[in-house]
C-alpha cells in the first residue's frame, strides 16, 4: 500500500467542494481511501485516526489544502494526485473563464455584489467567528455552514447579530430558505406561507418536504445550530427568528423545529408562544407535547406539517400513526417472518431522522442504542463525527452506507432494516441507485441463509428535487423495500415487522 500526499499553500477551499474533490478520487482505480482537507489541527487529527497522516502534510497550516491519497501501488497514488491536480486547476479555468474576478475576501465580494444582505460563511471552525463578525458589522445577515466553531464563538457571535437586528444562522447550519431561495442542504419547495425556525437541518428539510406535498410552501425557514436552545447559548438566535416571523407579513404560521430545550430555556419558550402574534407548532423532539389548539406540540416531523397546514387553513387535524392504515396491513401480510430473534437495524443518514427513530421505537420495542456496538434493537447516525473523518457526508457519498447494509444482510440478528434517503440540492445525484443495490444484495443475502430481512424506508424530497422523488422511490421498492410516506411510518413499520402483536395499538380496527 502507498499513501502519498500534496498540499498546496494559501489555497482555502469550502467543504462542500472538498468532499466533492475527496468522492472523486476515491473512484479512481487502485485508490483505496482519499481525503481532501485543509490543514486545522482538528483534520491533523483526523488524518492520524484515518492511518493517512504523513510527513508530507505534517507541517500544513489551517489555509492549505491537504489532498492525501491511500492506494494500492506508487502509481495508483501518484495517478490519484495528478488527477486532484487537473481537477483543481479546471476549477480555477472555469472561474477565469466566468468573465468575473473571484473575490478572495469580504470586502472584494461586496464590491462586485453591493447589495447583498448576507454573507455564507464556510471556513474552518476556529476560523469563522473573524469573518462572520465581519459580515455582521456591515450589517449582513450570516449563514454560517461553518461546524467546530467554539460554543464561546458561537454566543459572542449571535449576541453581536441580536444588537444589530441580523441573523446569525449556526453554527453548522446545514440548511435554510430565505425568500424562496433555499441555503446548503435544501430541497426544492415552492414559496408560501408557513415559517420554519429549526435547530436541525434534515428536520427543516422534512417538514419543508412534506408541507409541499401537502401543497402549501415555505416563507422563510431559518437555521438555528444545534446548540441554540442550550442553556449556555439561551436561544438567542431562536428568539430573533422568532421575531422575524412575527414581523413577516407572508408568514401565517410558524413551525419550530429542535430537540428539547434547556430547562430554562424551555420556560422561556413557552412563554414567547404563548404571546406570539400567530399560530406556532413546536415539535421539540423527545419533549413530552404540551399547549393548546392555537400552539400544538407534535410528537413528529410529519405530525409538524399537517398541523400547519391544518393552522393556515382553518382546518381539524388529528394525528395519526399511519396515513393509510389498510395499505400497512397490506404490507405487513406479505411479509414472510424469519426465524429466531429479530432486531431492528436502522442506518440513517439523517441525524434528526435517527433521533426521531429512535425516540419512536423505544415505547414500542424497549431500549435502543445508538452505536454500532450495542446489543439488541439499534438507530445508527452515519453523519456523525465519528463516522466520517476524512470522508464526505453519506448524502454526498452513500457507497459507505451500502456497504453497511450488505452487512446487515448477513448478519443473523438482523430481521429489519430501517433507512433514510434524503434529497434535494448538494445531495448526491441519485442517493437511491447505490442503496437499492445494497438492499437487493443483503436481502438475497439473508435469503440464502434462510432468513428473510425486511426494509422499511423513507424518503425527504419533493418531485422538483434534482432527483425526483418518484424516481428514488421506485428505484427503492424495485430493490425489495416498503417505503412508506414518512420517517415517523416507516419506524412504526419496522416496529410492526418485529411485533406484529402492535397492531391493533397501531393500526386500530381497519380490515
Amino acid at each position: 500500500m502507498a499513501v502519498r500526499a500534496i498540499v498546496r499553500c494559501s489555497h482555502y477551499q469550502d467543504s462542500m467542494a472538498l468532499m466533492r474533490l475527496a468522492e472523486a478520487l476515491r473512484a479512481l482505480p487502485g485508490v483505496r481511501e482519499a481525503a481532501a482537507l485543509m490543514g486545522t489541527p482538528a483534520n491533523h487529527e483526523m488524518l492520524a485516526v484515518a492511518g493517512l497522516a504523513i510527513p508530507e502534510a505534517k507541517d500544513a497550516a489551517p489555509g492549505d489544502l491537504m489532498i492525501v491519497v491511500s492506494a494500492e501501488t506508487d502509481e495508483a497514488a501518484t495517478s490519484a494526485l495528478d488527477r486532484a491536480a487537473g481537477l483543481l486547476e479546471a476549477k480555477r479555468r472555469v472561474r477565469e473563464t466566468a468573465g468575473r474576478a473571484v473575490p478572495r475576501t469580504l470586502e472584494s465580494a461586496l464590491r462586485q455584489q453591493p447589495d447583498a444582505n448576507l454573507v455564507a460563511v464556510s471556513v474552518p471552525g476556529p476560523y469563522a467567528k473573524l469573518v462572520a463578525l465581519r459580515a455582521l458589522r456591515r450589517g449582513l445577515h450570516v449563514f454560517l455552514f461553518s461546524d467546530n466553531v467554539p460554543l464561546a464563538d458561537e454566543i459572542e457571535l449571535k449576541q453581536a447579530a441580536a444588537r444589530r437586528g441580523l441573523l446569525c444562522m449556526g453554527p453548522d447550519c446545514g440548511t435554510a430558505y430565505l425568500g424562496g431561495v433555499g441555503l446548503g442542504f435544501a430541497n426544492e419547495v415552492a414559496p408560501g406561507r408557513i415559517g420554519c425556525v429549526a435547530a436541525s437541518g434534515t428536520g427543516l428539510q422534512a417538514v419543508a418536504s412534506h408541507l409541499a406535498a401537502l401543497g402549501e410552501g415555505i416563507s422563510h425557514g431559518i437555521g438555528v445550530g444545534g446548540r441554540d436552545l442550550s442553556a449556555e447559548v439561551g436561544g438567542i438566535m431562536t428568539t430573533a427568528a422568532l421575531e422575524a416571523l412575527a414581523a413577516n407579513p407572508r408568514t401565517e404560521v410558524v413551525v419550530l423545529i429542535s430537540k428539547p430545550p434547556a430547562p430554562g430555556v424551555m420556560a422561556e419558550l413557552e412563554a414567547a408562544i404563548r404571546t406570539f402574534p400567530k399560530p406556532v407548532v413546536v415539535c421539540c423532539l423527545g419533549a413530552a407535547p404540551r399547549g393548546d389548539g392555537r400552539a400544538p406540540w407534535v410528537r413528529t416531523l410529519e405530525d409538524a406539517a399537517h398541523a400547519a397546514a391544518a393552522l393556515a387553513r382553518r382546518q381539524p387535524w388529528t394525528a395519526r400513526a399511519f396515513t393509510d392504515p389498510a395499505a400497512v396491513r397490506t404490507r405487513l401480510e406479505s411479509i414472510r417472518r424469519g426465524r429466531g430473534e429479530t432486531r431492528v437495524l436502522g442506518l440513517y443518514t439523517g441525524g434528526t431522522l435517527a433521533w426521531e427513530a429512535r425516540l419512536l421505537l423505544e415505547p414500542l420495542l424497549g431500549t435502543v442504542g445508538a452505536r454500532l456496538d450495542d446489543r439488541g434493537h439499534r438507530v445508527i447516525d452515519l453523519g456523525g463525527d465519528e463516522f466520517t473523518i476524512g470522508r464526505p457526508h453519506p448524502m454526498l457519498d452513500p457507497e459507505a452506507r451500502a456497504a453497511r447494509v450488505r452487512q446487515a444482510g448477513r448478519t443473523r440478528d438482523v430481521g429489519v432494516l430501517l433507512v433514510d434517503l434524503v434529497l434535494g440540492r448538494a445531495a448526491h445525484p441519485d442517493p437511491a441507485r447505490p442503496l437499492a443495490a445494497a438492499i437487493h444484495d443483503a436481502r438475497r443475502a439473508a435469503e440464502a441463509d434462510g432468513r428473510a430481512l425486511v426494509v422499511a424506508a423513507s424518503v425527504v424530497g419533493t418531485e422538483r428535487d434534482p432527483q425526483g422523488l418518484a424516481r428514488q422511490v421506485t428505484a427503492l421498492e424495485a430493490a425489495g423495500a416498503h417505503v412508506l410516506p414518512s420517517n415517523a411510518q416507516a419506524a412504526r413499520f419496522a416496529a410492526l415487522a418485529v411485533k406484529p402483536d402492535l397492531a391493533p395499538a397501531l393500526l386500530g380496527g381497519t380490515g
